[in-house]
């Protein structure tokens, strides 16, 4: 990897390797109630930018759109099988977040293009937030410079800032969910309204807020990140109800194929199940890598709202 990353795209070919649930256990294909439905390493020999994927969205029609700690917008489509299982990354992009200058975030340096999360709005719209300089930048459907949304009124720590966030039409069609990483607060937010707080999401031990995505019958899904020299790295995928209680949990953690996982996509399906997608930030790190998972969760009998 060059000491500086090139420019980015906009049109690269992405190369994927899939990788197992359990590299120990090749066959392994389940965790509790979550089924694995693949995984991919994912890279490009076309440019140094395709890493610290922070947070990603995922349409139902396979269309997937991630962002970058350095300000890059990645946009891609899924391959799935004929069982619906994860296989590639096609047609993909790589484009620069502009701010509201209008200029690239990059240009501006890390401290003010560190994107951390993504929601795509059902107008078409789409938000950003970013950490070390904490705001939150919405993206016309019609094009041009972002302008500043709502963002609460918390003062969050230089790198720990809103990690989490979703859109939450249940609330609205211009309505937000954020999330604190450092202590689980959440907030919901609406372009024409503000944000008020809501749920806290209980930390697991060690662990931060990385992601979050709203589920029918006012569910959530938390996704939780955990790291130490000795434990390694630990995510915690956990579905709760409407009122704060654990329906379930996904653990990962070595043996387990695991990186650090801050993003989420969450995709219901008609059955009532829903189709989860983790992505990991390699950090422009050799010592990390960019993967994708995806896991399909059945909702335990009685449980289902």
């Amino acid at each position: 990897m060059p000491v500086r990353p090139v420019a980015a795209g906009p049109q690269i070919a992405v190369q994927t390797t899939a990788l197992p649930l359990n590299p120990q256990q090749p066959t392994q294909a389940k965790i509790g109630a979550f089924t694995y439905a693949g995984g991919l390493l994912l890279g490009s020999q076309d440019t140094a930018r395709l890493h610290g994927l922070s947070d990603l969205s995922v349409r139902p029609d396979g269309g997937l759109v991630a962002v970058s700690d350095d300000g890059d917008l990645f946009v891609a489509r899924l391959a799935l099988d004929a069982k619906s299982r994860l296989t590639g990354v096609t047609d993909a992009r790589l484009l620069s977040l502009i701010g509201e200058d209008g200029q690239p975030l990059s240009a501006r340096g890390k401290a003010e293009a560190d994107a951390e999360g993504l929601a795509e709005l059902p107008g078409g719209g789409r938000l950003v937030s970013l950490e070390r300089d904490h705001r939150i930048l919405v993206y016309s459907a019609d094009g041009g410079p972002p302008r500043r949304a709502p963002t609460p009124a918390a003062d969050f720590p230089e790198n720990e800032g809103m990690e989490a966030l979703a859109a939450d039409p249940a609330a609205g069609p211009d309505a937000y969910i954020v999330g604190g990483e450092a202590g689980g607060q959440t907030w919901t937010c609406r372009l024409a309204a503000g944000c008020a707080a809501s749920a806290v999401a209980p930390l697991p031990d060690e662990a931060s807020l990385v992601a979050v995505a709203p589920l029918p019958g006012g569910r959530r899904a938390y996704l939780f990140r955990a790291f130490s020299v000795l434990k390694g790295v630990r995510i915690t995928l956990r579905v709760v109800d409407a009122d704060g209680a654990t329906l379930d949990e996904l653990r990962l953690a070595a043996p387990l194929t695991v990186d650090n996982f801050e993003g989420l996509a969450a995709l219901p399906q008609r059955d009532g199940s829903v189709r989860f997608y983790l992505l990991s930030d390699d950090n422009f790190s050799k010592l990390q890598r960019t993967l994708l998972l995806a896991f399909d969760w059945r909702p335990q009998t009685g449980r289902n709202p």
